[in-house]
């Protein structure tokens, strides 16, 4: 059995360091289908993250944290959306610039508050979210072989954001196809000229998408900040927005191969951290640094062979200037 715990203790990992791709890609997608491309998933996770830590400390509330994270993450979202939707700027330039002002205003801000490099204090107690333990969990591991202790150490012990980034694909998956605004979220991504003729608003429709977006990635930056590490580190994101943004791509901007892609960088990643100071025969000790970069490996990997095949929605990054 000694086998069967490492591969839950694996997969265990593998949903822990998903969520934050799983949240930035779900984003990523709402964005994208409207039309409107965000490369700044990776600054508002960022952004997000330090709001989270800092109102958490100040509160010793996780719940607070996440409000903030997901504020902040809104307002950088409308300010990518007021460039690139109501000035119709061009989104890759506002996108980086977020991504740059993440970067840089959450390092000045938390140096001057904490004198702590950029830091924040650790988080403790009700400021850090903590595991769930789902229902029947320790009896399940106990008389319910193999599945009881999947239950146990995979489904059960996790924090809420987990959990609530989870229910996020049943969601935008139900709602981009079976709902009036999805339906339409999805056919202004297509041709907006056809919407606008119908009398309903591209700007609106996009607005929504864009709010939607940062949602989620405060979502995801909480989680890093509130419940995984219990403090802001400076860049902490660490290029998951851009892996998030291969994700979509490699799912073709669909929900749950999205998750599968989310999940399968993460199950690298998870697998990396136990290779560490491991000893392969022929091989010696496997380097930290090989090991830190097999997640962008995969990412140039899989971006080479089907970015492709992927076709993204027909007005994405175009904006609509309406005909008169």
């Amino acid at each position: 059995m000694d086998w069967l715990t490492t591969v839950a203790v694996i997969l265990d990992s593998t949903i822990r360091l998903s969520i934050p791709l799983l949240c930035a890609a779900m984003a990523g997608l709402w964005s994208e289908r409207s039309g409107v491309v965000d490369i700044g998933l990776e600054g508002k996770m960022l952004v997000a993250a330090f709001a989270s830590a800092v109102a958490a400390f100040a509160t010793g509330s996780a719940w607070v944290g996440l409000g903030a994270g997901i504020l902040a993450s809104v307002a950088l979202s409308l300010v990518h959306g007021f460039a690139a939707i109501t000035w119709r700027g061009n989104q890759i330039v506002s996108g980086v610039a977020i991504n740059m002002l993440a970067a840089g205003v959450t390092v000045v801000l938390g140096n001057a508050w904490y004198q702590q490099g950029g830091r924040t204090p650790p988080l403790e107690g009700g400021a850090r979210f903590g595991d769930l333990t789902l229902p029947l969990a320790a009896a399940m591991r106990e008389h319910v072989p193999i599945l009881g202790l999947i239950y146990d150490e995979v489904i059960s012990g996790h924090a809420a954001p987990v959990y609530l980034a989870l229910l996020c694909v049943p969601l935008t998956a139900f709602v981009l196809k079976r709902t009036r605004f999805g339906l339409r979220l999805r056919a202004v991504g297509e041709n907006p000229a056809a919407v606008d003729t119908a009398g309903i608003s591209v700007a609106g429709l996009r607005y929504g998408a864009v709010v939607i977006c940062g949602v989620l990635c405060g979502l995801g930056g909480t989680y890093l900040a509130v419940s995984q590490s219990a403090a802001f580190l400076p860049h902490m994101t660490a290029g998951k927005g851009f892996i998030a943004l291969a994700a979509v791509i490699f799912a073709n901007w669909r929900p749950w191969p999205a998750l599968g892609a989310c999940l399968l960088f993460g199950l690298l990643d998870a697998i990396a951290i136990r290779l560490q100071g491991v000893v392969l025969p022929g091989i010696g000790q496997v380097p930290v640094q090989m090991i830190q970069a097999l997640p962008y490996l995969l990412t140039v990997i899989l971006l080479a062979g089907f970015i492709g095949r992927a076709t993204p929605p027909k007005a994405s990054g175009l904006p609509y200037v309406k005909e008169r």
